[in-house]
């Protein structure tokens, strides 16, 4: 597959434009919620709400976007994880082939944008594999066909920390050595998954969005939860809780995606005003386009923080 054709896989509604969604907000009027010109900073540990509060969800069902059968691609394997407080959701992921070796390897959980997984994401991947990395790209609840019910940047993480937990305990992989990034939607999981937990060495979220009033303010049909409770907004905004990340971060988005600049340099603030290490910086393209030299970015960040 060319660069082009994995170009036009993003070309889903939400693979391209979930980016765009901190730019184009709509009048009050097409949402019964306000939008804040800054979402207030919570200075209690994200993890700690995590634990206590539930999201309440008014519509249950799967997540919004078409999708293609999961098989595993060719250079991968299909595996699969259990999600959930009593791990019953059974959740699919893709893992790169690798040979054990005498040392652990370092291991890269990836999460897709879009809410669905397919092809087109795993092979942006290859220069993860290609670097040394174990890669794990997981699906989420509700994706693909799945069990479980979407919910929009929420119960998704507690997906996200079970897939981490499966990479740690694979044969031959480093569970000292796991790092998190994703793009777009996947960004902002990645976000929010480094302020729940210590598993990671670094995160990299690459043209995620922090604020979750701004995006659902441009998809308000996505909205599954209760959006007259302020805080069911925050508890999906990484801009809330960006004094919890736990470990290095790097925020990466397109020169052409200028809507991040505000929000990228607010959480950035925001977190480096009680000593976390964090970078914000951007690539040369758009959603897309910037995609490839993201990664490799990615990767080197990894490796200077694993040094």
């Amino acid at each position: 597959m060319s660069f082009d054709d994995r170009n036009a896989f993003f070309h889903q509604r939400r693979a391209v434009l979930a980016g765009i969604a901190g730019a184009l907000v709509l009048p009050h009027a097409a949402s019964a919620f306000n939008v804040p010109d800054q979402p207030r900073l919570i200075a209690r540990d994200y993890a700690k709400v995590r634990h206590r509060f539930r999201t309440r969800l008014l519509q249950k069902g799967p997540a919004p976007d078409k999708y293609e059968a999961l098989a595993a691609p060719p250079d991968g394997e299909q595996i699969f994880y259990r999600s959930h407080a009593g791990g019953e959701l059974e959740l699919a992921a893709w893992i790169s082939k690798y040979k054990r070796g005498r040392h652990a390897k370092p291991g890269v959980l990836f999460l897709h944008g879009g809410n669905a997984m397919g092809v087109g994401q795993w092979q942006l991947l290859k220069p993860y594999a290609d670097g040394g990395f174990v890669v794990l790209m997981p699906s989420v609840r509700g994706e693909n066909g799945q069990m479980g019910n979407f919910s929009g940047f929420y119960d998704e993480v507690d997906d996200v920390l079970a897939a981490a937990d499966r990479l740690a305990h694979l044969p031959g992989v480093d569970p000292n050595r796991l790092f998190v990034a994703g793009h777009s939607i996947g960004g902002t999981l990645t976000m929010l998954a480094a302020m729940s937990t210590h598993r990671f060495r670094a995160a990299a979220p690459i043209s995620g969005n922090p604020d979750a009033f701004r995006f659902f303010n441009r998809y308000p049909q996505d909205i599954r939860f209760d959006e007259g409770n302020r805080h069911e907004f925050e508890v999906r905004s990484a801009l809330c809780y960006a004094q919890s990340f736990k470990c290095p971060v790097r925020v990466v988005h397109g020169t052409e995606e200028d809507h991040f600049n505000d929000r990228a340099g607010l959480l950035a603030r925001r977190a480096r005003a009680v000593g976390i290490h964090i970078e914000a910086d951007t690539a040369a393209g758009n959603h897309t386009s910037a995609l490839p030299a993201e990664i490799e970015q990615s990767i080197r960040f990894f490796r200077s923080v694993a040094a």
